[in-house]
């Protein structure tokens, strides 16, 4: 189990990996707390020459993760919404989702979790906000986000390559990993339940 565990780390600790985390770390389907963060420090403290790289890798999955959350908000729309954000975070969202969602929305992409970014992509996509100006705000955010991060983790890279060898790292690594898999499941279920929920005829269709 423990070789399997690190097999899989490794796998993200590449640069395709940084893109496939980017991609997942946007979606709706994927639970894991700054697991691109986590990624991209990792990455540019192993290869510190290299660290702009993993900032535009990390940048480009996020982004079209982020395509992918926004398209499955325009498809559900506002109704499916409630079977997809909890009612509580739902209200608040989209009290803050205004007519300037397309510039607003995607600057709060430099704030880290537990913010719920996600459920703001949902609901800009299903209040029909302008694509292409959501999306290109959000890769200027995300970028300049995670090139801060590759480039303190390039400063910082011996101490952070020093604690990747501790106890202390595995176990928050198993943490993080026990959450992602519980969330992913929790998220994909919900997906789920909301898409097979829009397939179904209506009433008057039947009739």
């Amino acid at each position: 189990m423990k070789s399997l565990f690190y097999s899989l780390l490794g796998y993200f600790l590449t640069p395709a990996g940084v893109l496939f985390m980017g991609i997942l770390d946007a979606s709706i389907v994927f639970f894991l707390p700054l697991g691109i963060d986590f990624v991209v420090i990792l990455m540019s403290a192993r290869n510190p020459d290299l660290f702009w790289l993993y900032a535009l890798l990390a940048t480009a999955g996020s982004v079209t993760g982020a395509a992918g959350t926004f398209w499955l908000g325009r498809k559900v729309g506002e109704a499916g919404l409630k079977r997809l954000v909890r009612p509580s975070t739902l209200k608040k969202v989209e009290q803050r989702v205004t007519n300037s969602a397309a510039v607003t929305v995607p600057a709060l992409g430099l704030i880290p979790p537990p913010f719920p970014f996600t459920a703001f992509v949902l609901v800009s996509g299903a209040l029909r906000v302008n694509p292409w100006t959501f999306l290109s705000v959000l890769g200027g955010v995300r970028l300049v986000r995670f090139a801060i991060e590759a480039a303190m983790a390039k400063y910082y890279g011996r101490g952070i390559l020093s604690w990747m060898q501790s106890p202390t790292f595995t176990a928050i690594v198993f943490v993080l990993s026990g959450l992602a898999i519980i969330g992913t499941i929790v998220s994909a279920v919900a997906v789920y339940r909301s898409v097979r929920h829009d397939k179904r005829p209506s009433a008057a269709a039947k009739s």
